[in-house]
């Protein structure tokens, strides 16, 4: 999965120091990254944009390091930076190498973190960071905000030899996926598991084993991985506002999935490889 960069090691500790001339800047644009105009992922560092602003350091804000390279989120230029263009972030979903395309997807999720705390949603005024911790605070009212993770939910869908797979509906994402959805004040995680099945596809499950968890910061998301037996019958009565399309299929008759980036590619992959699932 995206995040599974061993050997690298990722470390999100909030260190607000100086950056060095090498450190790599995440600059972002809507739903676009400046990256080098190649086939692979390369950031723009520190020295190289000191070229069009000398004062650029200054404008940095921290967000992790991977082994001893840091990175930072850095504010577009509005200059044209020679040998940079700007990407789409979903090039993340497939460009190498994999650990910078964990960086700039991660730092996508804090630059839109940042983006939305500009003013204080209690007061309105002006938000500042702090200087201890990852969090804006307000300081007329005193309010305090930190990054935000949503919980949800994947779960495969299992009635004997056959795995329930769908479709979103109105979604740029076409390819076959499985059952998923956030998870709601006051419910726990299981609980999540079986009304997103319940509504989508209108099916009830048992026996809800925990697979494997994922943070996906293309929508903000900590994924909790699960797979749940058919409880009943199998009809499915289709929630056409979330899906196109919901089908049972056997084993080998499943699609190969191209890329095993995401969690959901990898439980569809783990069943289509596995006699039984027993977890």
């Amino acid at each position: 999965m995206i995040q599974e960069i061993y050997p690298h090691i990722y470390k999100n500790e909030y260190i607000p120091r100086k950056p060095e001339k090498k450190s790599f800047v995440c600059i972002y644009r809507g739903k676009e990254v400046l990256l080098k105009d190649s086939e692979d992922i390369v950031f723009p560092t520190i020295e190289d944009l000191e070229k069009y602003d000398v004062d650029v350091a200054e404008k940095m804000t921290y967000l992790f390091t991977i082994d001893k390279q840091s990175f930072y989120l850095g504010e577009d230029l509005k200059n044209h930076i020679e040998g940079y263009c700007w990407k789409d972030t979903e090039l993340f979903r497939r460009l190498k190498p994999q650990y910078l395309a964990f960086a700039g997807i991660t730092g996508y999720q804090l630059y839109r973190w940042y983006q939305s705390h500009k003013f204080c949603g209690k007061c309105g005024k002006k938000m500042v960071q702090d200087g201890k911790e990852r969090m804006v605070k307000c300081e007329k009212c005193g309010q305090m905000e930190y990054p935000k993770i949503s919980p949800a939910v994947i779960v495969g869908v299992i009635n004997g030899k056959r795995l329930l797979l769908s479709k979103y509906a109105d979604r740029d994402y076409k390819k076959y996926a499985l059952i998923a959805g956030y998870a709601e004040i006051g419910e726990t995680i299981e609980e999540t598991v079986k009304r997103e099945v319940m509504e989508e596809v209108g099916l009830k499950v048992k026996n809800i084993r925990f697979y494997k968890s994922q943070p996906w910061s293309f929508t903000d998301t900590l994924l909790f991985g699960f797979f749940a037996d058919l409880d009943g019958e199998d009809k499915i009565t289709l929630d056409t506002e979330e899906l196109a399309l919901a089908e049972w299929f056997e084993r080998e008759d499943i699609p190969i999935m191209d890329k095993n980036i995401s969690l959901t590619n990898e439980m569809i992959l783990h069943f289509k490889k596995e006699k039984d699932i027993d977890i």
